[in-house]
């Protein structure tokens, strides 16, 4: 075996808890409680359609109803295609689960049942893999095999193979040549012919199969073409992680994922000279990302991030990192992960240290993270936060609001980013990838291009902090090395230039936005707020004119701002909540309704609309308990803007220099 000695397997049988092998029992019930069930052709695609279309929500697996796939929301009974190739998808992901944990617990107990299963599970894609028809069709994504997709191929194979170690020395000579050539090396060599020429995490997670595979059969050709070729894992590791260390996809989910193909090769490699671990962008991926949790207690769900992908959860990386490491951070990262379940699992068993220091807790605070493109304030007292997203457009799984805002109130998030649901959906591409759904620019409702945001200032002192940020359309649009999709309207965007600064008090946020619109585009400057609208008038109702990723608003009225509007929204478990809307020409407010994530209730959205060649827009969000804090007599100037602010019966002047980013009090 490859993956632990003897001596080694020996201490994890010892220190293995009965409760422990209980819950690897409970997790493979499905495999072990069923008849062996293998797929005899290329019928499963991907487990990304196995999604509700209305909700959003993913739908209840059942192994004893391939055609009947419910919603969780409603009940409802979906039948036919994509679901039941989603259901097979689903059925190798368990199969594949089954080989990895039930090996390790034929190792751990002897119990020839385990060793039974999942010597019968490998044997019966053996018979059929070679056979399977290539097929896809998934947007971004090579074909697959027993799955509709390159990396669904990668995530079988490898547990396939970590399986098959376990379990190898006690087959056959002729078991071992028949799993190992029909399955394993035919598995590694199609993930060859289908890694893409791009960064991405699916190659790092291609890569890592093909490696682990190479290690197990010692194919050296297959580790040198995982770890060094382009594109392969140290080409990942030293192209694709951008700025302070986060991973230039920027979703911090899709950062994680890419970690943990390469901890699944480094767990199989780092007693070998194959070895990644003293990369420095290794300890850099395990490292940053900790600094943008979010007072909610979770990482923010900036870009491609499904409903539970923004918890810290990661065990499977943090007890090998801090094994390996001994970084009081990684320690901290435990503390949290722990911090609602105990710490007898899997990855403590294998790869955790015997014992962990008294660590503190990780929480939110402020960074200026200005090469990764992500700033945070936050006011610990209060557990306010707002974050901005000032990152250069990152390829597949980005967004499409470059300046887009988060903003979070007592720890709860009022203006949120809603990530996305499962791909396959239609409200992953119609509706939560959009700019229109993100607080954010739209021009012509369309999305925004790629960009390369700018910091111009940034300034931190103890009374206030100031980011002045930038994006424009005016030149050619940036180049990710990663396979795209134009999914944007460069014409509608062409020229454009959007300037957003904020003012953070900790209890009140102010923004204030620029927009050069040379050629008299429509423009949206978008908020949507985590509550419901109070004071909408029946006299402003109107009909929905939005069109695309917000033509299913509903509840929509519309008024004509000159100068300076209240907006309050109610607001569950808080205070209401309040913004002030000032602006330098008349515009029309756009209030409406359209779906939260998932899709079971509702944001309020308001949204700003102009055809003004320059557009100056304000807006106040009062963070307090002061309901009557109040901003007023807003002045723009050519190159700065001076207001009053009202906190308790006491009126405050502030006076702001754009050029030299002071800010003045009085």
């Amino acid at each position: 075996m490859l993956q632990f000695t003897t001596q080694e397997m020996a201490a994890i049988r010892q220190k293995a808890s009965h409760s422990l092998l209980e819950q690897i029992i409970d997790d493979n019930k499905v495999v072990l409680t069923s008849d062996t069930l293998v797929p005899p052709d290329a019928r499963a695609t991907w487990n990304l359609y196995y999604f509700c279309p209305e909700h959003g929500v993913r739908l209840i697996w059942d192994r004893n109803k391939p055609t009947e796939h419910v919603c969780p929301a409603d009940g409802a009974i979906l039948t036919g295609e994509p679901y039941n190739g989603a259901w097979w998808r689903g059925l190798n992901g368990l199969n594949a689960k089954a080989c990895n944990d039930l090996g390790l617990l034929w190792q751990i107990t002897q119990e020839k049942q385990y060793l039974n299963k999942v010597k019968e599970i490998l044997l019966g894609y053996a018979e059929f893999y070679p056979d399977y028809e290539e097929h896809g069709g998934i947007p971004y994504n090579g074909p697959g095999k027993a799955n509709s997709q390159t990396l669904c191929e990668a995530n079988c194979n490898i547990d396939f193979a970590r399986g098959y170690d376990f379990i190898k020395e006690q087959l056959t000579s002729s078991e071992q040549y028949y799993i190992e050539q029909r399955l394993l090396k035919e598995g590694a060599e199609f993930l060859m012919r289908h890694r893409s020429d791009q960064l991405h995490n699916h190659e790092m997670k291609i890569s890592a199969t093909i490696g682990v595979i190479g290690l197990i059969l010692n194919e050296q050709g297959f580790i040198d073409f995982a770890v060094n070729t382009q594109y392969g894992l140290k080409y990942q590791l030293e192209h694709g992680v951008k700025g302070e260390g986060l991973w230039f996809e920027g979703s911090i989910h899709y950062h994680y994922y890419a970690l943990q193909a390469l901890l699944n090769f480094e767990k199989m490699a780092c007693k070998t000279e194959h070895s990644l671990l003293l990369h420095p962008n290794f300890y850099r991926m395990l490292a940053f990302p900790l600094k943008l949790l979010s007072n909610t207690g979770d990482f923010p769900r900036l870009n491609d991030c499904i409903a539970g992908q923004e918890k810290l959860s990661h065990n499977h990386l943090f007890e090998f990192a801090y094994r390996e490491f001994k970084d009081p951070l990684f320690a901290s990262a435990l503390k949290n992960i722990y911090l609602n379940s105990d710490r007898n699992n899997i990855e403590a068993l294998l790869y955790g240290a015997d014992f962990l220091p008294d660590a503190e807790q990780l929480r939110c605070h402020s960074i200026h993270a200005e090469q990764t493109g992500i700033t945070i304030m936050h006011e610990s007292s209060n557990e306010n936060m707002l974050l901005v997203k000032h990152s250069t457009y990152g390829g597949e799984h980005d967004h499409y609001d470059r300046l887009g805002l988060i903003i979070c109130r007592n720890g709860k998030e009022i203006l949120p980013d809603l990530g996305t649901t499962g791909y396959g959906a239609e409200l992953h591409y119609g509706y939560y990838k959009n700019t229109l759904t993100h607080n954010t620019l739209a021009v012509e409702q369309g999305n925004q291009p790629p960009s390369k945001p700018s910091v111009n200032h940034f300034k931190k002192q103890a009374e206030f902090t100031w980011l002045d940020v930038q994006t424009d359309w005016c030149g050619k649009l940036p180049i990710v090395d990663s396979h795209t999709i134009v999914q944007w309207d460069e014409d509608a965007y062409r020229d454009i230039y959007f300037r957003r600064q904020i003012l953070w008090l900790g209890d009140v946020a102010i923004e204030f936005n620029h927009i050069n619109n040379p050629h008299l585009k429509a423009l949206d400057l978008i908020w949507h707020i985590r509550g419901v609208h109070s004071g909408l008038n029946k006299e402003n109702e109107c009909d929905n004119p939005m069109l695309g990723a917000l033509a299913r608003m509903t509840g929509t009225h519309s008024k004509t701002i000159h100068q300076h509007h209240l907006l309050t929204y109610e607001i569950e478990g808080q205070e209401s909540f309040k913004q002030q809307l000032f602006v330098d020409h008349e515009v029309e407010l756009l209030s409406g309704y359209a779906p939260d994530n998932p899709a079971v209730s509702d944001l309020a959205y308001s949204i700003v609309r102009s055809h003004q060649e320059t557009l100056k827009v304000a807006m106040v969000h009062n963070l307090s308990a002061d309901l009557a804090l109040s901003v007023a007599n807003l002045v723009w100037r050519e190159n700065g803007v001076s207001l009053q602010i009202t906190r308790h019966n006491k009126i405050q002047s502030i006076d702001i220099s754009y050029a030299d980013a002071q800010v003045i009090f009085s």
